[in-house]
C-alpha cells in the first residue's frame, strides 16, 4: 500500500514538534529536510531528473518498436541531458531520430533542436566544464574559452543550418548557431552571411571599462553547483568577507568559505555545520538577536510549486565558527515556496523583522509573512493583522522608507504580473500596519511578470527609487535576445526603472535612462563598481532551459540619469545560468569586486561560481563604514547615511541606506561609497533608523574603513592589510 504524500507531511509535521526526536536542532532540521528530498524525488516532478529517466525507461522497456517507443526515446534523452549525462544523451536522441526517419516518419524541429542542443552541452562540459578557465563560456568567446575539443559544436552547427533552411526566422536557433560558431573561433567570419547575428564580439554603447578577471578557482572556490543564493559577509568578525552559497536542491549542500586574509578563502563548510544543510535558492543575512554575530536565513522551495513544501532555515551564528539551526525554537518554522525575503525593523523597536513573500498559484494559496521580533530570540507571524498577507506569486521583495516619514516599507515582485508598494502607515501596540499604495504611486500600470527587485538611490538625490526586471517573454529567451539584437520587434519584458518624485509616486523612466532592454535577470545586485558615487548593477540571466544560453550583464551608472551596457569590455557576461549576485570589496583594495552563483536547475546545469576581480578602474577614493547600533538593530539595518564632499570643485553628496541589497543575492551589511576625486569628506551624517536621530561627523580622510557606533561622537579605524589574489594561469581543476 502506498503512502500519499499528505499522509507523510503531516507525519513528519507532527515528528518536528517533538523535541526528543532528535538530538540536537541541526539534526532536526537535516532529516526534515532529508524527509522532503524523498517525498519529491519522484517522477511527476519536473526537476527529479533521475526518477524521469527510470519513469521513460520503465515505458521504453514495455513498449513494442514503433513511434510511441521512440518519442518516449527522445524524452529519455532529454531527461539524460538534465541529468549531466551528455553523451548518452546524444546518443538515445541520434538514434531515435535516426529510427523514425528510417520508418518514414518526419522529425519535427523540436526532436532536432533537441539533439542540437544536446550536442552544444556536450562541447560545454568537455570544455567549459571540464577544462575551466577564466574565459570559460565568457560573450564574446575568445583566447582560452574557445574549445579545444569541438565536436559538439560543429554537430550542432550542422543541425542548426538544417533548421534555419526549414524556417528562416527560427530566432532560438539563429542565436545559438552564433553562439556555436563563436566557440570554435568561427564567428563572424564562418557564419553564413543570411544567419549572421552582428556586433556580439564588441559593445555598441560606446563606453568601455578595464575588464573583470574570474579568480574563483584561484582563490579556493571550486565547487560546481546549480542554482542558489550566496552571501558576502564577515561572519568570524575578523573585519575580512566570508563567502556563504547554497544550492537549489535539496541534495545539494551549503558551502562556508573562510576569508584566510592572505588571498584564499578556506571551505569551513563542514567544522561550522553549514555544509550539512542542504537546499534554498536564496539567503538573507542579519544579526537578528543583537548578539554582534551574522546570522543567515535560508529560503526554500522557490519555482517548485507544491514539491516547493520545504521548511527554511534560520541558522544561529554561535560566534565560535559554528551555525545552529533555530527556526523551530524561534517561531520561524513555515512550508511555503519561496526564495524572496527582506530583513528589517517594520515596528521601530530595534529589533529586526522578517517579511517572506511566498508563492501562491492557482491551485496552492500560501500568504506573504511578516514576522516580529519578541525581543528574545523568537517571532511572531502579525501578517494578517498588518494587512501584508498577501497572495501572489512573489519572486522579489524589497524594503526601505520610500516617502521618507520613517516607517520601512515593502515592494513586491511577482509572476502574476502584479507589482505591490505597501506603505507602511505606522505602528500601533507593536504591530506596523501597511496600506496598498501601487495606484496612487503610479505603478499599477506595470503589468508584466518581473523577478528581481531593489529600492536604491541611483541619481542621488535623497529618495529611494525602485528597479524591477521583467521576467516575460514570448517564445524562447534566446530567440527574443536574438530579435533584440537584430532590431526585429518582440514582445518580452525590459527592465524597469522607476524614478521618485518627492511626493509619494514614481516616474517611469525606463526607456530615458537607457534600460528599457530585455535581458531576463534572476539573480542580481547593485554596488558602485568605479567609486564615482552612482550605483551600478550587474545581473544574472537565464531560465532552466538549456537553450537559454545568454549573457549575465553588467551596466555602469553613468551619473545623469542613463546606465550603459559595459558588458562585454568588463568581460563578464557569462553565458552560463546566472544567479544570486553580491558586490563587495573581497580582496581591501577599495574598488568592488563581484561574485555570482552560476548553475541551473537542474543536475547537468551545474557549474563554477564567479569571482570577478575589478582591477581599479580609476584612481577615484572611497570610504568603508561598519555601522553598529546600540538603541538601533546591532548591525544597523535600514540607517540612512548621508557623505557630502567636494569633487573637482564640486559639492556633492552621496545617499545610502544600509542593507543587504537587491531581492536576489546579498551584499555584505557595510557601506563602500565612492567619492569620486574628493581629497576630504566634508561631512558624514548618519540616520539611526529606530529613533531617526542624527549623528555627524566631519572632516574625514578617504581610502579608509570606519566603525561609527551610534551616539558615539567619533569613529574608530579599522585597519585591514590588501589581500593580493592569485590571478595568473587562472585555471579549475578537472571536476567531470
Amino acid at each position: 500500500m502506498k503512502v500519499q504524500p499528505l499522509i507523510l507531511l503531516f507525519i513528519a509535521s507532527v515528528l518536528i514538534q517533538s523535541c526528543d526526536y532528535f538530538s540536537n536542532s541541526n539534526d532536526k532540521m537535516i532529516r526534515i529536510l532529508d524527509a522532503r528530498y524523498k517525498m519529491y524525488n519522484v517522477k511527476n516532478n519536473p526537476f527529479a531528473e533521475k526518477a524521469e529517466v527510470a519513469y521513460y525507461d520503465s515505458i521504453i522497456k514495455s513498449s513494442d518498436e514503433g513511434f510511441f517507443k521512440l518519442m518516449n526515446e527522445l524524452n529519455k534523452g532529454n531527461a539524460l541531458l538534465k541529468l549531466g549525462k551528455e553523451t548518452e544523451s546524444v546518443t538515445v536522441i541520434e538514434n531515435a531520430v535516426n529510427r523514425i526517419m528510417k520508418m518514414g516518419g518526419k522529425v519535427d524541429s523540436e526532436s532536432l533542436k533537441s539533439l542540437a542542443i544536446a550536442y552544444m552541452r556536450l562541447g560545454e562540459k568537455q570544455n567549459c566544464v571540464n577544462y575551466h578557465n577564466s574565459e570559460s563560456c565568457i560573450i564574446p568567446i575568445q583566447k582560452s574559452g574557445i574549445y579545444t575539443v569541438r565536436q559538439g559544436s560543429q554537430k550542432a552547427i550542422e543541425i542548426y543550418r538544417k533548421l534555419l533552411d526549414i524556417n528562416p526566422h527560427d530566432y532560438e536557433s539563429k542565436w545559438l548557431l552564433n553562439i556555436a560558431y563563436m566557440t570554435i573561433g568561427g564567428y563572424p567570419l564562418q557564419v553564413p552571411k543570411q544567419w549572421l547575428i552582428p556586433d556580439l564580439n564588441q559593445s555598441n554603447e560606446g563606453y568601455s571599462i578595464k575588464p573583470f578577471l574570474d579568480v574563483a578557482a584561484n582563490v579556493g572556490i571550486k565547487n560546481r553547483n546549480m542554482s542558489g543564493g550566496v552571501i558576502l559577509d564577515d561572519f568570524n568578525n575578523d573585519n575580512y568577507l566570508d563567502i556563504v552559497t547554497s544550492d537549489w536542491s535539496l541534495n545539494g549542500a551549503m558551502h562556508y568559505y573562510q576569508n584566510d586574509q592572505k588571498g584564499k578563502f578556506i571551505d569551513y563548510s563542514k567544522v561550522s555545520e553549514i555544509g550539512r544543510f542542504k537546499g534554498g535558492l536564496n539567503m538573507i543575512q542579519a544579526d537578528y538577536d543583537n548578539d554582534g554575530d551574522t546570522d543567515i536565513f535560508v529560503l526554500r522551495g522557490a519555482w517548485m510549486r507544491k514539491f516547493g513544501r520545504q521548511p527554511n532555515s534560520l541558522l544561529r551564528n554561535n560566534g565560535d565558527g559554528s551555525f545552529t539551526d533555530v527556526t523551530i525554537k524561534s517561531g520561524l518554522y513555515s512550508e511555503f515556496p519561496t526564495q524572496a525575503g527582506t530583513w528589517n525593523d517594520f515596528n521601530n523597536d530595534g529589533y529586526l523583522d522578517l517579511f517572506i513573500g511566498n508563492e501562491s498559484s492557482p491551485n496552492d494559496s500560501f500568504p506573504c509573512e511578516l514576522y516580529l521580533n519578541n525581543q528574545d530570540g523568537t517571532f511572531t507571524n502579525v501578517a494578517k493583522a498588518a494587512k501584508c498577507d498577501i497572495i501572489s506569486y512573489i519572486k522579489g521583495v524589497t524594503s526601505a522608507d520610500y516617502d521618507n516619514d520613517g516607517d520601512i516599507d515593502l515592494f513586491l515582485s511577482g509572476m502574476n504580473k502584479r507589482k505591490i508598494l505597501l506603505k507602511n502607515t505606522g505602528t500601533k501596540n507593536g504591530i506596523p500596519f501597511f496600506a496598498d499604495a501601487t495606484v496612487e504611486a503610479g505603478l499599477a500600470g506595470l503589468t508584466v511578470m518581473t523577478f528581481p527587485t531593489w529600492f536604491w538611490d541611483y541619481d542621488n538625490d535623497g529618495w529611494q527609487d525602485i528597479f524591477v526586471c521583467g521576467y516575460q517573454f514570448n517564445g524562447s529567451i534566446g530567440g527574443q535576445i536574438a530579435m533584440e539584437a537584430l532590431n526585429v520587434p518582440n514582445e518580452s519584458s525590459k527592465m524597469y526603472l522607476y524614478r521618485n518624485n518627492h511626493d509619494g509616486t514614481f516616474s517611469d523612466v525606463s526607456k530615458v535612462s537607457g534600460l528599457s532592454k530585455t535581458v531576463f535577470a534572476m539573480g542580481s545586485n547593485f554596488g558602485d563598481i568605479d567609486n564615482d558615487g552612482f550605483l551600478d548593477m550587474y545581473l544574472g540571466t537565464g531560465n532552466p532551459d538549456y537553450k537559454s544560453l545568454i549573457p549575465n550583464k553588467l551596466f555602469r551608472n553613468m551619473g545623469n540619469g542613463k546606465f550603459t551596457d559595459v558588458t562585454t569590455s568588463g568581460r563578464v557576461g557569462n553565458l552560463q545560468k546566472g544567479h544570486a549576485v553580491a558586490l563587495n570589496d573581497l580582496d581591501n583594495d577599495g574598488d568592488s569586486d563581484i561574485f555570482i552563483e552560476v548553475g541551473g536547475a537542474y543536475i547537468g546545469d551545474s557549474f563554477y561560481n564567479s569571482l570577478y576581480l575589478n582591477p581599479g578602474q580609476n584612481n577615484n577614493r572611497w570610504i568603508k563604514l561598519k555601522l553598529e547600533g546600540t538603541d538601533s538593530n546591532r548591525c544597523g539595518i535600514g540607517a540612512k547615511v548621508k557623505v557630502t564632499f567636494k569633487d573637482n570643485g564640486v559639492t556633492r553628496s552621496v545617499y545610502r541606506i544600509l542593507n543587504s541589497g537587491g531581492s536576489f543575492g546579498a551584499s555584505a551589511l557595510r557601506m563602500e561609497i565612492g567619492i569620486g576625486q574628493a581629497a576630504i569628506i566634508d561631512q558624514i551624517e548618519i540616520s539611526w533608523p529606530k529613533s531617526h536621530k542624527k549623528q555627524v561627523l566631519k572632516n574625514i580622510q578617504p581610502n579608509q574603513f570606519i566603525k561609527i557606533k551610534e551616539g558615539e561622537k567619533n569613529f574608530s579605524k579599522i585597519n585591514i592589510k590588501k589581500t593580493v589574489f592569485p590571478s595568473t594561469g587562472v585555471k579549475s581543476s578537472i571536476c567531470i
